[in-house]
């Protein structure tokens, strides 16, 4: 007799109002997407056809009421399309409430422990945090380290960055900060500086990623990273620091950030 497989639950995420849900399928599409960065190739990877992929974009930017996904022009490929910041921070929740929903259900003898829940609620309210900063990264926080006048708090972010901040003892203790809890590291992108890979600087922080956008101005430069663990970062840099650095797609590159330019906010 063949073997059952157990059923595997997966959270379905619904807006009211909006007529349409987040599915778990809508949300593998999402993941699909931001590695495949093709919707043909991500309706291939997730069993849907070319024109219900399609459908399910559509519905999804109904359901956040922005976009998730955008068109990319020119490159190799000659274009394809890719997660927004909105649609990466969905795809984050979804996530994470799969995550909750596993450990909510898992028998009493599993390593689940009630601190963990606890963690991964936060790190939902985290997600939902809406702020005018260009470049917001979820993580936990590795170490407080306390000093004459401010504290010292590093940021373990997904696949291996950190990112250390420079605050008062006071917000410290304003936000409840602790080790091991979840926090959101705010950056605004004129913050950013960037630099040639490998460039020695007395930055803390030194964040490796490779050039995705590049997008000239009248004056400015957009300029969007993909780091070396997967998030993605906005520098807003001049034109002329664009051709002095001869930024173009697919170019290494390091992103400096102050630590006194990194400011940390909790969900209440």
């Amino acid at each position: 007799m063949a073997r059952r497989t157990a059923p595997v639950l997966e959270p379905l995420i619904d807006l009211r109002g909006a007529g349409t849900s987040l599915t778990p399928q809508r949300a593998r599409l999402l993941q699909a997407l931001e590695s495949q960065h093709s919707i043909s190739a991500a309706a291939r990877a997730v069993g849907m056809s070319y024109k219900g992929a399609w459908d399910a974009i559509a519905a999804l930017n109904r359901f956040a009421g922005q976009p998730l996904v955008e068109a990319v022009t020119g490159g190799s490929g000659g274009g394809g399309a890719q997660l927004t910041e909105t649609g990466r921070r969905v795809l984050a929740l979804h996530q994470a409430l799969s995550a909750l929903q596993k450990r909510l259900l898992a028998s009493p003898v599993s390593t689940a422990k009630t601190g963990d829940i606890d963690q991964l609620l936060q790190r939902l309210g985290n997600l939902m945090l809406k702020t005018s900063a260009r470049n917001q990264f979820e993580g936990r926080i590795a170490s407080i380290t306390r000093g004459a006048v401010n504290s010292e708090v590093i940021l373990d972010l997904e696949g291996g960055d950190r990112l250390t901040a420079i605050i008062t003892h006071r917000s410290v203790e304003d936000l409840g900060l602790r080790e091991g809890a979840s926090a959101i590291a705010l950056v605004k992108s004129s913050f950013v500086v960037l630099a040639a890979a490998g460039a020695r600087t007395s930055a803390r922080n030194a964040l490796a990623g490779t050039v995705t956008r590049c997008h000239k101005g009248a004056v400015n430069a957009e300029v969007e990273l993909a780091l070396s663990g997967g998030r993605r970062l906005v520098a807003t840099v001049t034109n002329e620091s664009v051709d002095g650095l001869a930024i173009r797609e697919g170019e290494p590159l390091l992103a400096l950030i102050k630590a006194s330019h990194v400011i940390l906010a909790v969900a209440v």
